[in-house]
């Protein structure tokens, strides 16, 4: 056993007031690079001011006669000043030296190291101390069993932890799931592996378990994109290659956040069943923490897109009969819905000249067709022969010239027209109409615009000069100016009469 004798601040004690200030300096290099550092600091102050007390402690025994007691304490205070200076240095190898030399090995490595060196230092302090090792030495084999045994869970945890770490197969940052369990990597420690749900629970896994068990390493830094199925299911009354061009159109014009530009959204078709075709919509998500608002935005753009064809998804088969008073109810509805298009189309100058009864047959032959806020309603080079009145929302007019960037053109609100050119003449989309809102658009097609226009061709006149005046904000964006707007306009009137068959 050691002795001590001497002045109360003797060298022992000052090596302890001198890890104390070390272990503050060391905290503060810590702290820019660990978050841990303010709770290490703290206990590093308390192990630190703990062993202090037992060397003056010790001090107090001898004055009281008790040299016996006075050599344990300052025994235990020299042991736990080692330690602290041993977790001190290695922590700053660990956590500031090679972090600083762009190195970064594992976590389970600095837990490890510093537990096989606080048993060393024990040892060569017992040795010091005056024990004799040599009956420990003969009863290792028996202990070894013992501790073996009793601590075969925790040894499979660490020796798990150790070859996760020094194989690379689950590293810090991976995106992982096993069984029903799946999240970010964020801890890899010598007992457990933590990861960190998109839900922002933490889950610890034991180490032993993720050995035993298959593990899905779905997403990782160098290759973060994870491949998402998103299913729904439509009547088999459509042609699966409608809803497949419409869903794939409507998703790769439409830019959607966290879906990688590299590689295009597709759909597909999976399974047919109770009347019903199974499709998925498979896209590569760019960041694994956001796949179910990834998910959502992509139900909402494709759903509007068969809004837009009316299509709708599949819905329950029953048998349900409905009453005299429920057909009545419809009927109102639909009366009610066919007033409101009517009073839009009659605020449009394009139909003003219009009667109240063809009015009324227009407004019966409008389509509902929504959108939502990015989708292209028109796309400038496009051939569609019909007419978009917005009802609801708002969308922005964009003119596109080769080798210069687009320039918006106008923004429309609800009750403005557009595609009326060619609605009249069949010629390409002069511009790019994109809905800067959700809204709803009534559509009108040529097949229903065609009867008016064959029962009263003098009307052709007039939707020239209309079209001719809608024209002029295009011209003026182009580079040349364009014919005069009487050439214009009888360009408009001969392609009017070309495309509808008139005389």
């Amino acid at each position: 056993m050691l002795t001590i004798d001497g002045p109360w601040i003797n060298p022992w004690h000052a090596g302890l007031v001198a890890a104390v200030l070390l272990c503050s300096v060391t905290q503060l290099l810590l702290t820019r690079s660990d978050p841990d550092s303010p709770h290490m600091f703290r206990h590093h102050l308390l192990f630190g001011g703990l062993c202090l007390i037992l060397s003056l402690s010790s001090k107090l025994m001898i004055d009281l006669a008790q040299r016996q007691a006075a050599s344990l304490l300052e025994s235990a205070a020299m042991l736990g000043f080692g330690l602290l200076l041993i977790r001190i240095l290695g922590l700053t190898a660990f956590r500031v030296l090679l972090p600083a030399l762009r190195m970064h090995p594992p976590r389970i490595m600095e837990d490890i190291l510093l537990v096989i060196t606080y048993i060393v230092w024990t040892l060569v302090w017992l040795r010091l101390a005056g024990l004799d090792l040599s009956g420990l030495v003969t009863t290792s084999a028996v202990i070894t069993g013992v501790v073996a045994f009793s601590m075969q869970e925790t040894l499979g945890n660490i020796l798990g932890g150790l070859a996760l770490q020094l194989d690379n197969s689950v590293r810090i940052g991976d995106w992982i799931r096993l069984d029903d369990v799946r999240g970010q990597v964020v801890e890899v420690h010598w007992r457990h592996t933590a990861l960190r749900t998109n839900n922002g629970n933490l889950i610890v896994i034991p180490n032993s378990v993720l050995m035993k068990s298959k593990v899905d390493v779905y997403s990782r830094a160098g290759k973060p994109e994870l491949r998402r199925w998103v299913h729904f299911w439509v009547e088999d009354g459509v042609p699966p290659r409608e809803v497949i061009n419409t869903v794939e159109t409507a998703l790769r014009q439409t830019h959607i956040e966290h879906i990688s530009p590299l590689k295009a959204p597709e759909c597909i078709v999976t399974d047919y069943r109770d009347g019903n075709i199974h499709y998925a919509v498979r896209y590569w998500l760019s960041n694994p923490a956001h796949d179910d608002g990834t998910d959502s935005a992509v139900r909402v753009h494709f759903y509007s897109a068969l809004q837009r064809q009316n299509l709708s998804l599949a819905h329950p088969c029953m048998d349900i009969r409905l009453n005299r008073e429920s057909e009545r109810a419809a009927k109102l509805r639909q009366l009610a819905e066919i007033a409101v298009r009517k009073a839009a189309l009659a605020k449009v100058k394009l139909f003003a000249g219009l009667t109240d009864e063809e009015l009324g047959g227009l407004a019966q032959s409008l389509r509902n067709t929504p959108f939502v806020k990015d989708d292209i309603v028109t796309r400038q080079g496009a051939v569609a022969h019909w007419l978009y009145l917005l009802a609801s929302g708002e969308a922005e007019v964009w003119y596109e010239a080769e080798g210069q960037p687009r320039r918006h053109c106008a923004t429309l609100a609800a009750g403005d027209v557009f595609g009326e050119i060619g609605l009249l003449t069949g010629a390409p989309r002069g511009a790019t109409v994109v809905a800067k809102t959700d809204a709803l658009c009534y559509r009108l097609d040529k097949e229903n615009f065609e009867n008016i226009l064959h029962a009263r061709p003098e009307l052709a006149d007039e939707f020239a000069a209309i079209l001719c005046e809608r024209n002029l904000v295009l011209d003026a964006l182009r580079t040349d100016a364009g014919p005069a707007a009487q050439v214009q306009q009888a360009n408009y009137l001969s392609s009017i009469r070309r495309f509808f068959g008139l005389k």
